[in-house]
């Protein structure tokens, strides 16, 4: 296999300006982003690896920006039952989607999915139809006035699902008539987003879904004889679909001139050949317009040009190369459902909040209603978020990630579909800026009158640089200066203004001025922070993930040649115990439960069980024992030098084969 640190990824089931300058409301529009100094890349592309790959994935306004907006909303909208799937499963003998699309407008044989498009009346006799009309026509659509809500909920980039796996595309599409100027609304609903996001200063993100539209959606939809209804169906044959693919994506960029393309997942089922054609196309238009683009996935493309996107989730701790992860304000459903529920202002934030110290971004995907309402639940949701960026996001936009993400009990990430967790008081989360003077300490959570960052212990971190300590105040730009501080090996402790909050927030944040750099974090007992190389005494090759892989993939050893696989963190869990975190795929060493001796050491998603936790036993001179909570077995090499094998877990002797040094990167 390729011993690149990064790998093309196979599908695993299933995406500036300080905060004080977000506008308030009203008319006003967002501050365009700060122009970013570009960074390099070439002037033209080919359509190979060793081309694309020179693309830089993450745009400097990209990871300034760090809160973006999206939006399922299309036809699959108008039955509003289920999920965005219904078009799917409406066509699965028996399924709830199935039977509620009989009692409601008959059965899918006489009263297809493309009904929804067409018009057609229910059994009620109601006529039904996607076709929202604009405010300024009688109806409740305004585009205008949804990109300022996003503005009011502190986006920096904001977009439609321009076509999802339903096959329809929302804009004026000259290679699939199928669209929402030919049917439907009469509207091109993309130039509509487009033209009101980019009047309130926000970058353009366009999703596309539409690969899986020919690759399994309409699993259980019968065949068409009609050629334009095949093409809806995805039933064209792979080599037309295939070429169907590729030219909506150029429809899409010659038309809209997209920041961010991003895509869902198979990806991989294509072609190589096409994906380095849109991939270079795509790129080749951006040089002409003199802007960096971002486009990401889920599968098909790398985190050499591209950026890597986690549904519903996020790593552990700590990612590099910079991710993004797409998230929806609801559990149940991605579109608008009768009934649909949300989570909590507080949940997502702090999910936010964790994303961003690690290094990532985050979408959010809201829910409309089919004739283009926002409903107030998720106005609500959003203005909370909105309000928190508006008075704290000096601590969010324009930040970067620190050595440490952060402490604290609550987990958060380790895979995808993780559900956004509200923090505590204990928990804390760190960024930084990007001239690296200042670092934040973003609390979960009113502490009480002390807050005690142990992160920021004597003996792992010296503070005699460090020329101010302030809470940010209940407004951008104030604050409170917090002169009372303590250092010692429990940490730092702040005297907080009083036992109860000054205000309230769904987390405070306290601003560490230095008078120069930011120290540098130690691990404290010689052990690092931040990432590592885990080296073996006995054979001198390091602990190595083999990269983007599946959970439950064995753990080897490498030759250490800077790649990230071949990083890991050690996060404290207190006590003692420690998760070992991966730079390339953010899963964790696991011992899989197998007390046997010889047994292979795992890696998976982090879930905080035992099996996943790990001490160091010192053993003098730097060198470490690393034996799992679990199993009581300690990692090994077996002795065995040849490059890549595995890595085993044996009961702890006096063996160097489990002997390992720990050495920041």
């Amino acid at each position: 296999m390729s011993r690149s640190p990064i790998t093309r990824r196979s599908f695993l089931t299933v995406l500036g300006a300080s905060g004080a300058a977000i506008a308030a409301g009203g008319a006003e529009l967002l501050p365009a982003l700060p122009a970013a100094a570009a960074i390099p890349g070439p002037t033209s592309y080919s359509a190979t690896w060793a081309s694309v790959d020179q693309h830089p994935p993450a745009a400097e306004w990209f990871q300034d920006a760090k809160f973006g907006i999206y939006y399922h909303w299309g036809v699959f909208s108008v039955p509003a039952y289920a999920n965005e799937w219904y078009p799917r499963n409406m066509y699965n003998n028996g399924s709830n989607e199935n039977n509620h699309h009989k009692s409601v407008f008959g059965d899918p044989s006489v009263w297809p999915y493309h009904n929804f498009i067409n018009g057609a009346r229910d059994k009620a006799g109601n006529f039904v139809q996607f076709a929202p009309k604009l405010r300024s026509a009688g109806g409740n659509f305004d585009p205008n006035e949804w990109a300022q809500l996003f503005v009011d909920a502190g986006a920096r980039f904001a977009g439609p699902v321009a076509e999802h796996h339903d096959g329809f595309s929302m804009w004026n599409s000259s290679v699939n008539e199928w669209n929402s100027v030919a049917r439907g609304p009469r509207l091109d609903l993309l130039r509509l987003h487009a033209d009101a996001i980019r009047a309130k200063g926000l970058k353009l993100l366009v999703a596309m879904h539409h690969a899986y539209n020919f690759t399994g959606f309409y699993q259980w939809a019968p065949a068409q004889s009609d050629a334009s209804l095949k093409k809806l169906y995805g039933q064209l044959g792979s080599a037309a679909e295939q070429q169907l693919w590729y030219d909506k994506l150029r429809e899409i960029i010659d038309g809209y001139q997209p920041d961010i393309i991003w895509q869902d997942f198979n990806l991989s089922q294509l072609p190589e050949s096409q994906r380095l054609n849109f991939l270079s196309y795509y790129y080749n238009r951006a040089v002409a317009w003199d802007k960096e683009v971002v486009a990401t996935y889920k599968d098909g493309f790398n985190t050499r040009g591209e950026v890597f996107d986690y549904e519903r989730g996020g790593p552990a701790g700590i990612q590099t190369p910079y991710w993004l992860t797409d998230d929806s304000i609801s559990s149940s459903s991605w579109c608008y459902t009768v009934g649909i529920g949300y989570y909590s202002t507080n949940a997502l934030l702090h999910a936010l909040i964790d994303r961003v110290s690690k290094n990532g971004n985050m979408v959010l995907n809201i829910a409309p209603m089919a004739d283009g309402t926002i409903p107030s639940g998720q106005r609500t949701v959003l203005l909370g978020i909105g309000d928190y960026l508006k008075r704290f996001g000096e601590s969010i936009y324009a930040t970067r990630a620190w050595s440490s993400f952060g402490e604290g009990p609550t987990q958060m990430g380790g895979g995808t579909f993780q559900t956004p967790r509200t923090g505590t008081a204990q928990d804390i989360r760190f960024t930084r800026s990007k001239d690296n003077r200042v670092l934040y300490a973003t609390i979960l959570g009113w502490p009480g009158s002390t807050v005690n960052i142990t992160t920021l212990a004597a003996g792992r971190i010296n503070l005699s640089t460090l020329s101010a300590v302030q809470l940010l105040g209940s407004t951008a730009g104030s604050y409170i200066n917090l002169p009372t501080r303590t250092q010692d090996g429990a940490g730092l402790r702040i005297t907080m203004p009083s036992s109860s909050a000054p205000y309230s927030a769904p987390a405070y944040v306290v601003k560490l001025t230095f008078s120069g750099a930011i120290p540098a974090l130690g691990g404290g007992s010689g052990v690092p922070t931040g990432w590592a190389r885990i080296t073996n005494v006995s054979t001198g090759l390091v602990l190595d993930s083999g990269g983007n892989v599946a959970s439950g993939s064995p753990l080897k050893q490498w030759n250490y040649d800077g790649s990230t696989n071949l990083q890991w963190q050690l996060v404290s869990l207190g006590s003692g115990w420690y998760r070992l975190v991966n730079r390339t795929n953010g899963m964790v060493a696991d011992s899989w439960g197998d007390t046997t001796n010889g047994a292979t050491a795992m890696q998976a998603a982090w879930n905080g069980g035992n099996n996943q936790q790990w001490r160091l036993n010192d053993m003098g001179n730097g060198r470490y024992q690393i034996i799992n909570r679990g199993t009581g077995t300690a990692l090994d090499s077996g002795g065995d030098a040849t490059v890549g094998a595995r890595v085993k877990l044996w009961a702890p002797d006096s063996s160097t084969n489990l002997q390992w040094t720990i050495t920041a990167v």
